[in-house]
């Protein structure tokens, strides 16, 4: 596990995925039996590492991730910060190690093939993190689209970000690197890997992206109290086209403040009814329940819109995502069971990434060619 200093490859990954999964008692296969998960702690600060592996008792860790890699085969997970990926899970490849990765998988659409490429010749089991589709609210959106609840799917709105503070008078809840270009940060290459998997396997996949990408906090303060510049954008504003003609809209921004329930919030309107799903909740309100509001500027509303949607209930227990994805991919390695997520549609993530910047640098529509091995 390379990368489990930062906040999402400890919390996430560490904590409430692989040490999770052992306290349980490991994956159950598809044979009745389980299989145990020894995580090895890899890093550059062998002082951290070492305070991690002392705070839950495991047992390897190490500074030396080449040496790791020769020392048998497993799954090598990468957490790390984008521009050190694509380097190390070659690496990874190379000593013919199963690869589970955080996204963006690269820095490029040409090094994130290279990588699906290389596993694919090498023969080794290759995943990416698809973490919001196994988001409760999502999970209930799914139930409703697989259910016909929607009719015709027309279109999807979603609204993603927060407030993140420039670092001087409050500490920013983000770390720097975020958004320095140079080092790997912009929330459109972060943020348009993941609306293009939830938007291809929930409304199908993306023709087309039209976006406006901007940096409007300029200057920041890192971690150290030192002002610097952001070379990377903090909002991204993208209209994306469906196979089939759906319109998607996502507002992206890091600054910005929160007036919704949620987090993230996605409105699908169909023919027959619409939702509006975030990450744990889902409200929907058939064709038969719509209300019939007429504009008129010179009274006040008296109707309480929220009011008129009905809650999907839970009528399951939704286990942590990333954890269930994890148990996934060690199922996908060890019984070969499908796993959908793979290096493929990282790539797919990262072109519809580098696309958007592509059309906010050009002032244009651009349509997002089909890739394969």
């Amino acid at each position: 596990m390379n990368g489990v200093t930062g906040r999402m490859g400890y919390r996430q990954h560490l904590v409430r995925s692989v040490l999770a999964i052992r306290e349980q008692g490991g994956v159950a296969l598809a044979d009745g039996s389980r299989i145990m998960l020894e995580p090895i702690l890899a890093g550059r600060n062998e002082a951290k590492l070492r305070e991690i592996a002392d705070r839950h008792g495991i047992a390897r860790y190490t500074t030396d991730v080449a040496s790791a890699l020769g020392d048998g085969a497993g799954i090598y997970f990468d957490a790390q910060v984008t521009p050190a990926r694509e380097k190390a899970i070659l690496a990874a490849i190379g000593a013919g190690w199963h690869v589970y990765t955080e996204k963006p998988t690269a820095e490029s659409t040409r090094g994130a093939l290279g990588l699906a490429r290389a596993a694919a010749e090498a023969g080794v089991r290759d995943g990416v993190v698809h973490d919001k589709l196994y988001l409760p609210g999502l999970l209930k959106l799914r139930r409703l689209l697989d259910a016909g609840f929607f009719g015709r799917v027309l279109s999807v709105r979603g609204e993603f970000g927060y407030w993140v503070f420039e670092g001087g008078w409050q500490p920013a809840q983000r770390p720097s690197w975020n958004y320095r270009k140079e080092d790997g940060g912009g929330i459109t290459s972060d943020m348009f890997c993941h609306w293009n998997y939830v938007l291809e396997n929930l409304f199908g996949p993306v023709e087309a992206v039209t976006a406006k990408v901007v940096t409007h906090i300029p200057t920041r303060v890192d971690e150290r109290g030192a002002e610097y510049a952001a070379t990377a954008d903090d909002a991204a504003y993208g209209i994306f086209e469906l196979a089939g003609g759906v319109v998607a809209q996502f507002n992206s921004s890091w600054a910005v403040r929160v007036h919704r329930d949620e987090l993230l919030e996605l409105q699908v309107d169909g023919t027959e009814g619409s939702a509006v799903a975030g990450l744990r909740r889902c409200r929907t309100q058939h064709r038969a329940n719509t209300p019939k509001p007429v504009w008129n500027p010179d009274l006040p509303a008296t109707e309480r819109f929220r009011d008129q949607w009905l809650e999907v209930p839970d009528n399951a227990e939704f286990d942590n995502g990333f954890k269930a994805q994890w148990e996934q991919f060690v199922r996908h390695v060890v019984d070969g069971e499908p796993h959908a997520y793979d290096f493929l549609s990282g790539v797919r993530g990262v072109q519809l990434a580098e696309l958007g910047l592509l059309s906010s640098a050009e002032g244009r529509r651009v349509p997002v060619p089909v890739v394969t091995l």
